[in-house]
């Protein structure tokens, strides 16, 4: 395939690729989205193929391998489950990142196999596009490994901190930016790998301070990452096609990630560098007395609602574990047609990623103009008779508000406490991902539900 060709397809692999961004701003066109970014990538890898020209025995590798990738990305696609979805996305990040950083190996110690000149003598635009590609690779890699940890419950959720840490990242990533320029005078390879070997390091050292509260930023900043490394090797490999998705999915990623911390008034500086600035006090929760509780029942829980006239429902990660969107989806259907007025209240990091919550309630079909976001319902609360809190904490929590010694203090919070009643399911007291207790507990207007969100769920249908 002539050059021409293969940027003009590449051009409209990219336009597929905006609109398939564009689609999925919205839940409305999200599956729309979602083809347009299947086609616009299937038209990528054909052109990339036909433009290699003769791969000979390397072309029946590639088929292999692309078979065996390709197997594993279905099958762990058909058989994870929503919960499960925020680790699976980091866990991709990884992966993204550790191939940016295979191919600027390989550009590096084969660089007349990609026409960039030859073992030390290397194109310096090259050098600096490969180091930037491996480095930004590198962190995404390893950063991406702890997210994972985190979000799979192997490593706790709680900021990791120590004194002079962020003193350390800097010093880490000044040496890393001397290093580039070192090796773009010497190419030698001791260099080249100690930037990558420094690169993991830092990776890491950038998310163990960041706890759980703030865990869906820091997806869509890997997510950003991600993106910059393959735009980096995009320009190593003169691939339009990378460049451009590279760029849109880094450029996408840190303003979802600046929108984000707004919403949180977390510094979007402080997240990006691993906290920098940020309190090294670590969050453990406190020893302090029990506090009385008011429980509740199903019975007790469906009689409220039934007679109420607004409900407003709190979804939250127990809901995901639980699975119990589609019995919400019943119990709202119930009310409904006993005249209850029912709305959706999701904060912007409610779950584990960015939308956690909105995938969840659009696969419950659930419609779309009942569900509104923090700043839109969040004043509707003190005219609101239930507030059904499933499965939500951190997002509740009236510390946010009142104290400041707490790890989220300061982020906005839903104004729960606010209703006349609020029915609060949850398995137990226990605290929120962020490792504080919640206060919205022992209210003298909240009635804990104890029980799994989907089981509670079900049972007040019954009583419905």
């Amino acid at each position: 395939m002539s050059a021409n060709l293969s940027a003009l397809f590449y051009l409209i692999s990219g336009i597929l690729f905006i609109l398939a961004l564009r689609g999925l701003s919205s839940p409305e066109t999200s599956r729309q989205g979602n083809y347009f970014g299947i086609a616009g990538m299937l038209i990528a890898i054909i052109v990339t193929f036909l433009s290699v020209g003769n791969f000979g025995i390397g072309l029946i590798y590639v088929l292999i391998f692309l078979v065996i990738g390709g197997s594993i990305g279905a099958f762990i696609a058909f058989r994870i489950p929503m919960t499960a979805m925020p680790e699976l996305v980091a866990g991709f990040h990884s992966l993204v990142g550790l191939a940016a950083v295979f191919v600027a190996i390989s550009a590096f110690l084969k660089p007349e196999a990609f026409n960039l000149g030859t073992i030390g003598n290397i194109k310096l635009a090259s050098l600096i596009e490969m180091s930037l590609g491996a480095a930004i690779g590198a962190i995404t890699f390893s950063g991406s490994i702890i997210a994972f940890l985190k979000l799979r419950g192997i490593m706790s959720g709680s900021p990791i901190t120590f004194k002079g840490q962020h003193f350390i990242n800097l010093f880490l990533g000044l040496s890393i930016i001397a290093l580039i320029y070192y090796l773009c005078i010497s190419q030698s390879s001791n260099i080249f790998w100690s930037i990558v070997l420094i690169s993991f390091l830092v990776g890491v050292l950038l998310i163990i301070p960041i706890g759980g509260a703030d865990m869906p930023v820091v997806i869509s900043m890997l997510n950003s990452y991600s993106g910059w490394a393959a735009a980096g090797i995009g320009f190593t490999l003169e691939n339009t096609a990378l460049i451009i998705t590279g760029a849109l999915v880094g450029s996408s990623g840190a303003i979802l990630s600046y929108i984000m911390c707004k919403g949180m008034n977390r510094s979007f500086f402080n997240v990006i560098l691993g906290g920098w600035g940020a309190n090294e006090q670590t969050s453990a929760l406190q020893n302090k007395e029990q506090k009385p509780v008011k429980n509740g029942n199903a019975d007790d829980a469906a009689f409220l609602m039934k007679n109420a006239s607004s409900v407003i429902i709190v979804p939250g990660y127990g809901m995901a574990v639980a699975q119990a969107q589609h019995a919400l989806r019943e119990m709202v259907d119930a009310l409904k047609k006993n005249g209850v007025k029912v709305s959706y209240a999701i904060h912007p990091v409610a779950g584990r990623m960015p939308g956690h919550m909105n995938v969840l309630l659009a696969e419950a079909n659930v419609p779309y103009d009942e569900v509104f976001e923090l700043e839109e319902i969040n004043n509707d609360f003190a005219n609101c008779d239930v507030a059904y809190v499933i499965g939500a904490n951190d997002v509740t929590n009236p510390v946010a508000k009142s104290d400041p010694q707490s790890p989220i203090y300061g982020m906005p919070v839903l104004d729960v406490e606010k209703s006349k009643s609020v029915l609060f399911v949850k398995r137990s007291l226990s605290p929120g991902y962020a490792g504080i207790d919640n206060d919205l507990f022992y209210r003298d207007n909240t009635l804990m539900l104890f029980a799994d969100a989907k089981k509670m769920t079900e049972e007040i249908v019954k009583s419905l």
